[in-house]
């Protein structure tokens, strides 16, 4: 079994340093071989990518626009009449991957509108979300990129939707089951699916053939895995090699000190583990 890969999103980690471009390289120094970022947008794609190429990171994850931050939008893509909004944001986001060579971007879909009630949207948001997961994966598909989808987490993020769904299965896997497209993948945030559902060793064992990213941090905190906490990283890691998970597995947590010294959970499993080689 391979030893899992990791990347750094540097929108959570190094918030000491005031750039994107700082943070990559201190991603770089601290041994990450990628990096995701949540919105590159306010920094122009060919200057990230040099940095990133510079210090020989991987860009493996973007998200879309979150839309307008000030009306409190969190993504667009179930958002009722926010439809052209979100495919201008997505042909931003390609442009963006295709420039930094990062072949993976994370479909937001957004909260409730504010002062809607979630009931009476659920049916329209469910609609809106799929009309515009098919027109992504056509979309990017044309230049060979991957989508991923997150449900949403409503602790962490109040008012954020949810698609409607069948009991027996998960409603970003009902999801992809309804869009049937194989660039079309689930995004599976550790944090987030403890936080909803919990299970995590049959989830995990049930839906990773689904999922093309994975990301973490430890629960309650949303700190780093080595944090006190419920989730036992060691056993959660132990079992994504032994299920076969090949994919990366994005550090996307707030650290709790100094995000170098924060990072002793990972040059621990460095040590037991090894690092990937090339091609794994």
């Amino acid at each position: 079994m391979a030893p899992l890969r990791f990347s750094a999103n540097v929108s959570w980690l190094f918030p000491e340093l005031p750039s994107l471009a700082a943070r990559l390289r201190a991603a770089g120094s601290s041994g990450f071989e990628a990096a995701e970022v949540g919105w590159p947008y306010g920094e122009p794609p060919e200057a990230l990518a040099r940095t990133a190429q510079e210090v020989g990171l991987q860009l493996v994850l973007i998200n879309t626009p979150p839309g307008d931050r000030e009306k409190g939008e969190m993504g667009l893509g179930a958002v009722p009449g926010r439809q052209a909004a979100f495919r201008d944001g997505l042909e931003q986001a390609v442009l963006y991957a295709k420039a930094l060579g990062c072949p993976r971007i994370h479909l937001m879909a957004g909260r409730v509108p504010q002062g809607a009630d979630r009931a009476a949207v659920r049916g329209e948001m469910d609609t809106v979300f799929l009309e515009n997961l098919r027109h992504a994966a056509g979309v990017l598909a044309q230049g060979e990129l991957y989508s991923r989808i997150l449900p949403g987490a409503r602790r962490t993020l109040w008012g954020c939707w949810s698609p409607s769904t069948p009991a027996s299965r998960t409603p970003a896997a009902a999801i992809l089951e309804k869009v049937g497209r194989p660039n079309l993948q689930l995004q599976m945030d550790i944090f987030h699916w403890q936080i909803m559902d919990g299970n995590l060793t049959g989830n995990i064992r049930e839906f990773l053939p689904l999922v093309g990213h994975v990301q973490v941090a430890q629960v309650p905190g949303r700190g780093e895995p080595g944090s006190p906490g419920e989730l036992n990283f060691p056993y959660l890691f132990q079992l994504l090699e032994d299920e076969g998970y090949k994919g990366f597995v994005g550090c996307e947590y707030q650290p709790r000190g100094d995000t170098v010294e924060g990072l002793s959970w990972l040059r621990s499993y460095w040590d037991k583990r090894g690092r990937p080689q090339a091609g794994q």
